[in-house]
């Protein structure tokens, strides 16, 4: 009775060795997360130069800007200034029939003249006769050279000197208009101006 007590205990000494034996062991503890990196510090002094550096620029990049416009439109300003002065220049005047008299009606455009010849020390015009059809080509010439003499000598007697101009006369050789009737021969009796020196840049008068 004894040796079977003896047993049960044995026995059940043997359960609990091989129950313990398989006992699952405790798992480890997680490692504590890694502290979060510090923030990089700011360097408010870079900030606030890198942001007038910016502004600077466009500042200038603005002034720039606006020169370059100012400069487009005076450029401009100044080319139309020229061309007015050299339509004012190629305007044409005419004369009666047979005559070499300044008539009325072409003092106002010679005037104009000599307001740009003023502004325009430089600026020196050749003045070419013309007449109609009628008469001699000998007869012609000397009139068309009358003509251009004619108003030479208005623009000298208005202060602008002599030797800046050249005359010449074309005669009947060049009509401006064609034709046989009286609005045609009108229109050829005439004196041209054209710039021979000094037409740069010309300025009018202010």
């Amino acid at each position: 009775m004894l040796n079977s007590r003896s047993s049960i205990v044995v026995a059940a000494l043997a359960m609990l060795a091989v129950t313990a034996c398989k006992k699952k062991p405790e798992p480890a503890p997680a490692p504590a997360p890694a502290p979060a990196p510090e923030p990089p510090k700011v360097n408010q002094d870079s900030i606030d130069a890198a942001r007038r550096a910016a502004e600077e620029a466009a500042r200038k990049a603005a002034a720039d800007e606006a020169a370059r416009r100012a400069a487009a439109a005076e450029a401009a300003r100044l080319e139309a200034e020229a061309a007015s002065a050299r339509a004012t220049i190629a305007q044409m005047v005419y004369f009666d029939f047979n005559k070499d008299d300044i008539r009325d009606d072409a003092k106002p455009t010679l005037d104009a003249k000599v307001g740009i010849l003023n502004a325009n020390s430089a600026l020196r015009l050749r003045i070419a006769g013309h007449t109609d059809d009628r008469g001699s080509d000998e007869y012609n010439l000397a009139l068309g050279q009358r003509r251009a003499a004619a108003v030479q000598r208005y623009l000298v007697s208005h202060g602008v000197d002599a030797s800046r101009f050249e005359t010449v006369s074309f005669g009947k050789e060049r009509p401006a208009v064609q034709g046989e009737d009286e609005a045609a021969w009108a229109k050829n009796r005439r004196a041209e101006f054209e710039i021979i020196a000094g037409g740069e840049k010309l300025r009018m008068p202010h």
